[in-house]
């Protein structure tokens, strides 16, 4: 029995946990307060994609007459070579059957329906890409056409790393999600339940967490507190995470407390340690948090304590989690999209919020920006060493907002104090601190990769963003991390109010030339998204647009809204992601961007060498007197060489470097001492 059951719904990562219960349970640790957390996600997929499993959902499927498009009709009468590898394929996806990758790679061994149309571009997507990798790839494919199936035969709401997520995006209202609440559950609901069931029974909890971080996490989540409710009715239930965080601060609707109990915002550890205290819908301290008094909703933030430091918060705990289940997959030739989705990483952070905090697009009205709070790197260093001794992984996700560059060099310094091996990236801005010698320290100590928010490449909306960069010290940046061997990944905005349509395209050119010259490895465009909480949000007629206003009950973040510009930006978001895809890898880089876009474009205005004189700019810093040096290379080996010459002895040195793959040799080092023989 325990005090706490924390649960991340369906679906987020397959590859590694979501690390927001990782969190809440070291904290409860120090606590001493008892809790299990469960990814339930990752449960149903294992539990789904297997082959007892399709082996009904195709009788299901068949008995029903769902399988109607060509695409489905031929996975069904492939049903066979389908279901006999599948176990076998996922059992290879999870690192446990690495040598079975030379199968699915043979010709013809892995059936294909529609995600294999685009195979014929593998090479040219992947280049000469190993073996395991490739064979990842192949069996994501095939995975997909499974899914595809589950979509059109079984469960329209279905997606690997989300579910339903349109009931949860932009519901300014809860009656569409009440309404699919009211109807009976899915075929994936059934999955979901009969998995909850067994952890309520084996746990037996007094009260049941849900973290839900994203939209596509909404529905599973009220899905699981209704059956709780239905079947458990002494067990509280509570939700946080980053979804009620951002869209549910101003909750009105009653029936939402039908399923919930409470609803916390903000950091969940105070709150759930008083929602953990005994009795606690009786009276007592609350700390940021919705309940249903006197069929009312009304908001509590009546604990006069203060929220922990980070310092207080202890090491997140992976324990109880499935971790060698979790299976690596490889969708698309992005990069980072490979980062992200493919091996297993422990998650931490380096500082709570932004130490920037003013990009006018973000939430930073929201503690989970605005409020910034540093950890020592030495603590920092401590948490990977017990989190490699508990989970035996030294890859870490470092999940930041934007990582500072200081602490990023006291982290880099630790590491290499302790001698540790591992393997890091995070998220930063890009910014000038980011020198060539401080992204060398950065590679020595582990780091491999960087994202950070290009946003828009427009020196004027950079500015009008508060972004603090212009493009040309992003360029510099980019080529600092790239010369040391970093993956640099750019977070790249279209559609920004006041954004003209020259200003779209000079922003593709400037992109078109990072990649060009190299000093940018992978992308992604994202269209601009209102939010309520941001500076823009908040002031929308000082960026000359005008928000959609309807009552809200239920969520409310995503704001529609009318640019006064009258400019469709929808329309540049196709010829935006075929061309960035074609420059990840080399291609297309010479033409004309007109030939991106089915519409006239005008010509960009920015000239084709801008970034190359960019980089042409010297950077100027000064060097504190109290300013150490941080030697990165090994000993020398020091040869030392006399000579006498009239009664005189002349002394100096030869200095033989070595590193893992060259070697120096400095001969007659120049520190020379002349002295007399005595």
């Amino acid at each position: 029995m325990k005090d706490l059951l924390l649960i991340t719904p369906p679906f987020t990562q397959l590859n590694t946990p979501y690390p927001a219960t990782c969190y809440l349970k070291g904290f409860l640790n120090t606590k001493n307060i008892s809790s299990f957390q469960m990814d339930l996600g990752i449960e149903v997929i294992l539990e789904l994609f297997s082959k007892k499993t399709f082996q009904d959902i195709f009788k299901n499927a068949f008995n029903n007459n769902r399988i109607v498009s060509e695409n489905s009709q031929r996975i069904y009468t492939l049903k066979n070579a389908y279901l006999q590898p599948l176990d076998d394929v996922m059992a290879f996806l999870q690192g446990k059957k690495p040598t079975f990758a030379r199968h699915i790679c043979s010709d013809n061994f892995l059936p294909q329906a529609s995600r294999f149309n685009q195979l014929d571009n593998l090479v040219w997507a992947f280049g000469s890409m190993g073996m395991q990798d490739k064979a990842k790839h192949l069996a994501t494919l095939y995975l997909e056409d499974l899914s595809d199936f589950i979509v059109e035969c079984i469960d329209a709401n279905f997606g690997f790393s989300r579910y339903a997520e349109r009931l949860g995006q932009s519901a300014n209202a809860f009656d569409e999600l009440y309404e699919q609440l009211e109807s009976e559950p899915t075929y994936i609901d059934g999955i979901t339940l009969k998995i909850l069931e067994e952890k309520l029974q084996t746990v037996q909890p007094k009260l049941v967490c849900f973290s839900v971080p994203f939209p596509g996490n909404l529905y599973s989540a009220f899905r699981c507190a209704q059956y709780i409710k239905t079947n458990y009715p002494e067990i509280k239930i509570a939700m946080g995470g980053g979804f009620p965080n951002t869209e549910l601060r101003s909750v009105t609707d009653i029936r939402v407390f039908g399923f919930f109990d409470f609803i916390t915002l903000d950091d969940g550890e105070l709150p759930i340690e008083l929602l953990a205290s005994p009795n606690p819908s009786k009276g007592g301290e609350y700390k940021r948090t919705f309940l249903l008094e006197n069929d009312t909703v009304v908001y509590k933030n009546n604990s006069s304590k203060p929220d922990y430091k980070q310092s207080e918060l202890g090491t997140p705990d992976y324990s109880d989690l499935l971790l060698t289940d979790y299976i690596s997959v490889i969708e698309i030739a992005n990069p980072m999209h490979s980062l992200w989705s493919d091996g297993r990483w422990n998650k931490l952070t380096m500082a709570h919020g932004c130490y920037w905090g003013k990009c006018t697009f973000c939430d930073i009205s929201l503690d989970y920006i605005k409020i910034y709070e540093p950890i020592a790197a030495k603590l920092l260093v401590d948490r990977m060493e017990q989190l490699i001794e508990q989970t035996g992984e030294t890859g870490f996700h470092f999940v930041d907002e934007a990582a500072p560059p200081a602490l990023m060099k006291a982290l880099a310094l630790e590491i290499l104090k302790r001698q540790l091996t591992v393997t890091w990236w995070t998220n930063i801005r890009f910014e000038k601190n980011f020198t060539k010698d401080l992204c060398q320290l950065l590679k020595a100590s582990g780091c491999m990769a960087v994202s950070g928010g290009l946003e828009v490449a427009s020196d004027r909306l950079l500015a009008l963003i508060d972004k603090g960069v212009t493009v040309a010290q992003v360029a510099q940046v980019t080529r600092n991390f790239t010369e040391s061997n970093m993956m640099v990944h750019a977070y790249l905005m279209y559609g920004y109010p006041t954004q003209t349509v020259q200003e779209t395209v000079d922003s593709l050119e400037m992109v078109r030339q990072l990649f060009e010259i190299g000093v940018l490895q992978s992308g992604f465009w994202h269209q601009f998204a209102l939010t309520a909480h941001s500076p823009i949000g908040l002031n929308p007629s000082d960026y000359h647009i005008i928000p959609n206003t309807k009552p809200i009950t239920f969520a409310n973040n995503d704001v529609e809204f009318t640019d006064t510009t009258g400019i469709d930006h929808n329309q540049f978001s196709l010829g935006l992601k075929k061309s960035l895809f074609n420059f990840m890898h080399g291609i297309g880089l010479e033409l004309p961007l007109q030939d991106w876009f089915d519409f006239k474009i005008p010509k960009p205005t920015i000239q084709p060498d801008f970034i190359y004189h960019c980089l042409e700019i010297e950077t100027n810093f000064s060097i504190k007197p109290t300013a150490k040096i941080m030697w990165l290379g090994t000993k020398p080996l020091v040869t030392e060489h006399f000579k006498t010459k009239r009664g005189n002895t002349f002394y100096s040195l030869k200095l033989t470097f070595h590193n893992t793959t060259s070697v120096w040799v400095y001969d007659k080092f120049p520190i020379m001492q002349h002295f007399d023989i005595i």
